[in-house]
């Protein structure tokens, strides 16, 4: 398995991570351990303690819930976290149980950081807490986001918001605009961090397929006309 050195280039693509300070992105680094998961397989589960701080170098983390009663319950998918992004962090300042389960949505390979370790070092250099808030506090921020278009907003600008931000990369890289053509993510999986229903999910992906702004594959969307689809957004 490569070194977390290998990485680096992936790491440096990222907004949070291209400006932290240097000795604490040398710090991550350095206690960073690859883990390769297959698809499906879990990365951590609701309940279990706090194992530490994350970032995804290669394939996509989903996160996700369960709700309801045992006979009637339902899957949530919130998130499908892809490189560079980091995650892990909520528990490292609280240090209580996990609130959601992270499970491989494809062959994925992820770094690491322990948790005692990685507490260990901040405590003895408590200046860099403000760093790790920066990346909770950006999560909070798009997590009010996505309670108001779920509140406000009908279902077709909610699925183009989505496809955008997921082009975008979430706002999540370094050094000005750049964008994915090619979303790897399933109708099933956007119905889910909707919540809408599948059948809904591709009526409005043929419907914007229709006008040119798309193309809908198995497993992936490609987005043909980036800036007509953040029109459709409004």
């Amino acid at each position: 398995m490569p070194p977390s050195s290998d990485y680096l280039p992936v790491l440096q693509s990222g907004r949070w991570f291209h400006a932290l300070p240097p000795d604490f992105a040398d710090q991550l680094l350095a206690l960073a351990q690859p883990r390769v998961l297959a698809a499906g397989e879990a990365l951590f589960l609701r309940g279990d303690a706090p194992c530490g701080l994350y970032a995804v170098v290669r394939g996509a983390i989903g996160i996700s819930g369960m709700g309801g009663q045992r006979d009637q319950a339902r899957a949530a998918l919130l998130t499908l976290l892809e490189p560079p992004a980091w995650f892990g962090e909520i528990a490292v300042f609280d240090g209580a149980a996990r609130t959601h389960d992270a499970h491989a949505a494809e062959p994925s390979t992820v770094l690491q950081v322990p948790h005692e370790k990685l507490l260990e070092w901040l405590h003895a250099h408590p200046a860099h807490w403000h760093s790790l808030a920066l990346l909770l506090t950006d999560k909070l921020r798009t997590a009010f986001v996505a309670l108001e278009e779920l509140a406000l907003l009908p279902a077709p600008r909610r699925l183009a918001r989505r496809l955008v931000m997921m082009a975008e990369g979430y706002g999540q890289w370094a050094g000005g605009a750049r964008s994915r053509r090619v979303l790897e993510v399933s109708q099933e999986q956007l119905a889910l961090m909707l919540a809408i229903s599948r059948q809904t999910t591709n009526q409005i992906l043929q419907d914007l397929q229709a006008r040119g702004l798309l193309r809908v594959q198995r497993g992936e969307v490609e987005i043909l006309d980036l800036p007509a689809l953040r029109a459709a957004c409004y």
